[in-house]
């Protein structure tokens, strides 16, 4: 199969990184989900990567604490998930670089567009951490500013579920699986794929979303090349 995108920013989830064990990571399968990234850097695509911090901190779900302290806490939570990844795709043989929204040099490069430009270029592999370094944003949003950033083809949200739905396929057994589904309709319906901030910044910049299940690790590899899996949000009518 021949690569549909030259360059991705791939969005993944803490949760992702955890395994069965549910929190922390899991690294045999941070290994399973970064082979095939390994495959599409070998096949020349040029990949980007986010990465959440829930399987360590849920800033949302932390009570009376201050929200902005909180936030912070979950910045340094995808921190510690950028270097597993890196780690685990550096043992497969792909060069990475890690750089953080927040400073933090003894252990990844800070965040700067035109650098992570030029790593990208050259093949390696960039791992965005700490979000977009400012509480009150989650890490979609995050993704999204980096995938207009570093002027990805599309964003790529590996989730836990197939696609988008008009309705929660756990509780409602005849939920409609979308193929395709407008910006303008996620927004509206408020369907459960990222919150309004991405997905409003993701419209505004006709940056298309490809929303898949990451249960299987090579779908990774399937959606960079075209092949027709998960659900495209698209700036369409």
């Amino acid at each position: 199969m021949k690569p549909k995108y030259n360059r991705i920013l791939l969005k993944l989830s803490g949760e992702s990184l955890a395994g069965d064990q549910k929190t922390g990571i899991d690294f045999d399968k941070v290994v399973e989900i970064c082979k095939p990234i390994k495959k599409c850097v070998d096949a020349g695509v040029q990949v980007g990567i986010v990465v959440g911090g829930g399987n360590f901190w849920r800033g949302r779900s932390s009570g009376d604490m201050d929200r902005t302290r909180a936030d912070h806490m979950g910045m340094l939570a995808t921190a510690i998930n950028a270097l597993g990844v890196a780690d685990a795709l550096e043992q497969l043989g792909c060069v990475v670089r890690v750089q953080t929204a927040i400073s933090m040099r003894q252990v990844a490069e800070p965040y700067i567009r035109n650098k992570a430009m030029c790593h990208l270029q050259s093949g390696k592999v960039v791992i965005f951490g700490c979000g977009t370094g400012n509480p009150f944003f989650s890490t979609d949003t995050a993704a999204a500013l980096r995938a207009n950033e570093i002027e990805a083809d599309i964003m790529m949200k590996a989730t836990m579920v197939d696609g988008v739905y008009d309705s929660d396929p756990k509780t409602n057994p005849n939920a409609k699986k979308y193929d395709v589904v407008s910006f303008h309709e996620v927004l509206n319906k408020d369907l459960a794929v990222m919150d309004s901030t991405a997905a409003s910044l993701c419209k505004d910049n006709k940056l298309p979303v490809l929303v898949f299940s990451l249960e299987d690790p090579e779908n990774i590899y399937r959606a960079v090349c075209g092949e027709n899996i998960g659900t495209v949000v698209d700036a369409i009518d």
